[in-house]
């Protein structure tokens, strides 16, 4: 039966920021973690609740956050009329 692990919010950043440098597969075996794990976090990043830090995500994953926000906000502002309607 496998382990359970839980890993460091670090470590997994770490792991992501390598992998876009040099292959999820190869650093899973560095690391020796399951690959399917690595490309759980990679996919994470993509959605946006894995934060890797400012300036390391592509213009396609800065340009979905984006949209995201502005649909979000425009939700935001019909309800807030909605409320005070």
């Amino acid at each position: 039966m496998s382990e359970n692990r839980q890993y460091e919010n670090e470590y997994k950043v770490q792991a992501v920021k390598l992998a876009k440098k040099i292959g999820a597969v190869k650093v899973a075996n560095e690391l020796q973690i399951p690959v399917n794990t690595l490309y759980g976090w990679i996919r994470k990043v993509k959605i946006g609740s894995l934060d890797i830090g400012c300036g390391e995500r592509s213009p396609e994953e800065s340009l979905n956050i984006a949209e995201e926000n502005q649909q979000l906000r425009k939700q935001i502002k019909a309800l807030e009329k909605k409320t005070n309607a």
